[in-house]
């Protein structure tokens, strides 16, 4: 076999590690450098989240870094221009800064709650929501309450830990996988690393969602089902589990609330809540003693079925109440397939099939361990069924219950965190909820009591005011949404705009395009913003803005603060934040600078870190108001939430000057070990704690000692959500404390607030004519583009640059669309022109295309003609951020879940017909985005060169080479990290 030519010159080269951001995966990359230019990108194969595996987003990372899009320098809004029209003067950083350092002290000095703070999808939050708790405003929120705080909440309120980022199927081992509403972008990575694992292995995979695109392709069967109704398909799976006493006993009384006797007094004070002793205890009926115990004690005997009285009280057991509620016909599968256009005998049939995989192809690993009441167990024992689902369940108006739904199919199947099931990604599972409150008080100069976001339990935690209204700007954690974890991102701009519940002064919005794809009903909003009161002062009196690239929300800002790319950055992936774990082992990461940057730009973390000191909060000076800290850098390294846990877990030092890794003192050199060692730390979990964690012992007291919980107790799943049924005697004016005072409120809660889901429409749906509007119309992002990032990026762009509209072929045939005409969409809220593809894997009476392909033109460094700004369309433009108005007190209500404010922005119905005229291009258009103070020309056509006038090396290979030479990673030297000797093409892209 002859020699390859030489690829490259290495000693020219400089390779890096750090952590992609071309999505929210935060796979681990390996950058090479040369001559101050990214040279390519590859996966690092070491890393525990893409081991290697890097997509087309994370290759694309270098025309990311070369978009003509990146702004270069700050941007103050020229007196006497209209906001919006774009019209700038560069400024410098230092300017930049001492502008809004002022307009904050006033604020701060004054009413902290006048700035909101809203943030997309940054991955800092942990940074970010401490900085807003220092300043004092509660009007922080990041990007959750538009995307998947559904997903989250659900979970946690059910099983201490979620799917979205807080959990993963047990790849290695599962046998039956069922993915519920999950786009082609969320976990790109790892989900096709894990999918190709259970591929490999034979294990079914069933995919529900009402299209049949990317991942459910593959899928071993795809149920199409109709949107929203995802509740209701769950709960029937209940209902034949029940029916067919198909349910691990054991698990409901060993792990869940299930035993829980709750008061069955209807129409008094307390009804619905668990029955408890002098010590607040709830109390379970022991069969053998035959008396009410404390549910808490390990050696009891609980009865799961049982009705009664105790101390002169009707009692219940809540798997009584549970088995009433989900045997009841209505959630038979006759009755459900009218509901989700799934027929019966498939809905009991793939009920059936996870029952006899768990139940007799159960899985036993061998291995001693402790549970959480000191007992010991010398095997676990797996449920080898897994489900994974993200936004197309989410982002529903039904959201909350459906997530609690599915979760409950997998806790009667016994199979969370398990062998082969659901398994909790550190530092997950929490207590249910997690004890953090969200803070309500503010006051000048002050930083707030606790965060801004938190887990409520019961009406008193509500952020409200004395009269019963809401105190936030979003109107988060009021009766209008009192579980928003998240907050509501949506409402911002439309509430600040009316002043409901009161005026703003300054709007600051980190990576937040909240004029275009991160909003809903973009027309009106993108006039909000530049709305102005009668005296023609805007309604939104100052408007700040960080981005690394010209956006959409870019033009309407009073000040840009121009962010870094990620490649030129310090950056932490926090376990106080949003982690990178796997299942078995506990991770964080960092990014670190490949490149220096050749703008006036700033990283948004330091700008953050110098007005927190300028405005001198006590997390950054100290009480003479001198700097704790140098730099950003400097914090990160010698910051502690408590003692031994800062921002970066890795590399921390003992009491013998010892590195450790999750609980030590600060280490000067922690960064630097971090990018000695692939720019992530992994701690692997010892085999006696990797399952059952919410009742272990090792790993609770492990958990405990690293401050992911608060205590070594177990952590009880809830069937039975005693926090909902507070609620709900709320509305029912029965609850033993805050009720609301308004009756659309009261029939919120008493309609929604179950402790045990039950199925109700969509709100969208109940307030049009679902006949005028017969179509669901939802959509979903690719897993080649994320957000509205990657359609500027001049690789990813040739794989698309116009969405269509998706239609079930025979369905459009009969209506006499013809593939790629031209139609109109209608919604109650608005109308596009969109151009149509007809399909066959997607469900009648169901529309979808790919979110964020759209442009305004001008925008992101395209060509104002793109096809991007021309021919593609937002859906967004349809979809209302309240609810469709009947004259009722409803009208301006947020269109989102009445839990926990998700934005509900799958709910939405409309109408297709097509275009007269022979008319075609998107609609609506807007006026041209003009270019800010530092941008060139929009090149005709990008390119990346490997080398230098394009003398590239040719190469002809035979086939015999090709399929016997193998991988460069089967490289010794590559291994072993020496570059340098690695012949092959290394991943050169070109």
């Amino acid at each position: 076999m002859s020699s390859l030519p030489k690829f490259e010159d290495h000693d020219k080269q400089e390779v890096k590690y750090s952590t992609c951001y071309m999505c929210a995966c935060r796979c681990g990359i390996k950058v090479t450098v040369e001559d101050k230019k990214i040279r390519y990108i590859e996966g690092n194969r070491d890393h525990p989240i893409n081991k290697g595996v890097l997509c087309a987003k994370g290759n694309a990372g270098i025309m990311k870094q070369n978009s003509p899009a990146k702004l270069s320098t700050p941007l103050l809004r020229k007196p006497g221009t209209k906001r919006g029209e774009g019209e700038y003067e560069a400024i410098s950083m230092e300017k930049a800064m001492d502008i809004l350092t002022e307009r904050l002290k006033n604020i701060r000095d004054t009413d902290p709650k006048k700035l909101a703070y809203f943030t997309g999808r940054d991955q800092m939050q942990a940074f970010t929501g401490m900085w807003a708790t220092q300043f004092g405003t509660i009007n922080w929120a990041a990007h959750g309450g538009f995307c998947s705080v559904n997903m989250a909440a659900g979970g946690l309120y059910t099983m201490g830990h979620a799917f979205w980022e807080f959990g993963d199927p047990d790849w290695d081992r599962t046998k039956y996988f069922m993915m519920w509403g999950v786009a082609d972008d969320h976990a790109s990575n790892p989900i096709k690393i894990g999918l190709e694992k259970i591929k490999r292995r034979g294990a079914k995979f069933v995919s529900v969602n009402p299209t049949r695109t990317g991942y459910q392709a593959i899928a071993d069967e795809w149920i199409g089902i109709t949107p929203g109704t995802d509740m209701q398909f769950a709960l029937s799976m209940v209902h034949t589990l029940l029916k067919h006493d198909q349910f691990d006993w054991e698990f409901l009384i060993r792990y869940t609330n299930s035993a829980y006797l709750v008061v069955n007094t209807p129409g008094e004070k307390g009804d619905g809540l668990f029955l408890r002793d002098e010590d607040g205890n709830p109390l379970s009926w022991d069969m053998e003693k035959e008396a009410a115990v404390n549910a808490n004690l390990p050696d009891i005997n609980p009865a799961l079925f049982y009705e009664g009285e105790v101390n002169g009280k009707p009692v219940r057991s809540a798997m009584v109440i549970f088995a009433e509620t989900y045997l009841d016909d209505k959630y038979s599968p006759e009755n459900s397939a009218a509901i989700t256009g799934i027929p019966a005998e498939t809905i009991e049939r793939i009920a059936l099939e996870m029952a006899h995989v768990a139940f007799k192809e159960t899985i036993e690993i061998e291995q001693e361990w402790t549970d959480y009441a000191g007992r010991k167990h010398d095997k676990f024992i797996g449920r080898p069924v897994s489900m994974h689902a993200m936004r197309g369940i989410s982002a529903h108006s039904n959201g909350f219950q459906a997530c609690r739904a599915i979760h409950f199919v997998q806790i009667l199947l016994g199979s969370v965190d398990c062998p082969g099931g659901h398994l909790a990604k550190p530092p997950y599972p929490k207590h249910i909820p997690p004890a953090l409150k969200p803070a309500k008080h503010t006051a000048p100069n002050t930083p707030l009591k606790s965060p801004p976001l938190g887990f409520p339990t019961a009406p008193e935690d509500l952020v409200i005011d004395d009269d019963g209204k809401p105190l936030r700007i979003d109107k988060a954690f009021s009766w209008d949404a009192p579980i928003s974890n998240h907050g509501l991102m949506h409402m911002v701009i439309t509430n600040a705009v009316k002043g409901d519940p009161y005026p703003i002064d300054t709007l600051m919005m980190f990576m937040a395009n909240m004029s275009w794809n991160s909003t809903m009903n973009t027309s009106e909003v993108r006039d909000m913003l530049c709305e102005q009161d009668e005296n023609g002062e805007h309604k939104i009196p100052f408007i700040v803005v960080s981005d690394a690239y010209h956006s959409e929300i870019v033009n309407f800002a009073d000040l840009v603060i121009p962010d870094t790319t990620y490649l030129e950055r310090f950056d932490t992936i926090s376990m106080l934040d949003r982690p990178i774990s796997e299942p078995h082992s506990a991770c964080d990461a960092m990014r670190q600078p490949i490149l220096t940057p050749d703008r006036d730009v700033l990283p948004w973390q330091d700008v953050q870190f110098e007005i927190g000191n300028r405005l001198k909060f006590p997390v950054f000076v100290d009480k003479d108001g001198n700097r704790k800290y140098k730099d950003y850098k400097d914090f990160v390294v010698n910051w502690e939430k408590e003692p031994g846990i800062g921002l970066l877990a890795g590399w921390r030092l003992d009491e013998d000057g010892n590195e450790v890794h999750l609980r030590g003192k600060p280490n000067p050199k922690q960064w630097e070990r971090y990018a000695e060692n692939g720019a992530f730390m992994e701690v692997h979990f010892p085999p006696e704690t990797r399952y059952y964690r919410h009742a272990n012992k090792d790993y609770l007291t492990w958990a405990k000692s690293n401050g992911w919980v608060g205590s070594t107790d177990q952590i009880v799943m809830e069937l039975y959500s005693e926090t909902m049924q507070k609620f709900n005697l709320a509305g029912q004016g029965l609850y033993d404390g805050l009720m609301p005072t308004e009756q659309h409120h009261k029939d919120r809660l008493t309609k929604y607030f179950k402790p045990l889901p039950e199925f109700y429409t969509p709100l969208e749906q109940t307030r049009i004519d679902e006949e005028e509007y017969p179509f669901h119309a939802i959509n979903q992002r690719p897993m080649f583009m994320y957000h509205s990032w990657d359609s500027q990026n001049a690789w990813l762009r040739q794989i698309i640059s116009q969405n269509f509209l998706y239609m079930n072929r025979e369905q459009g045939e009969e209506m006499g669309i013809e593939d790629k005409s031209w139609v109109w969409v209608e919604s109650h809220n608005g109308k596009i022109r969109v151009q149509v593809k007809l399909m066959e894997g997607c469900v009648k009476n169901t529309v979808w295309t790919w979110n964020a392909i759209a442009k305004q033109s001008g925008a992101w460094g395209l060509k104002k003609d793109a096809n991007e700004a021309k021919d593609a369309f937002l859906m967004n433009h349809l979809i209302s951020e309240l609810l469709p108005k009947k004259g009722d007190n409803l009208d301006n209500v947020t269109n989102s879940d009445p839990i926990t404010g998700q934005a509900a922005w799958y709910d939405l119905r409309v109408k297709i017909y097509p275009v007269e005229n022979g008319e075609t291009g998107a609609y609506p258009q807007f006026p041209e985005m003009k270019k800010v103070p530092g941008m060139g020309e929009s090149p005709d056509i990008l390119r990346y060169n490997a080398h230098v006038n394009g003398q590239s090396v040719q190469l002809h290979r035979s086939m015999e080479d090709i399929l016997s030479r193998g991988s460069v990673h089967d490289n010794a030297d590559y291994k072993n990290g020496d570059d340098k000797k690695t012949s092959g093409n290394n991943g050169s892209q070109s």
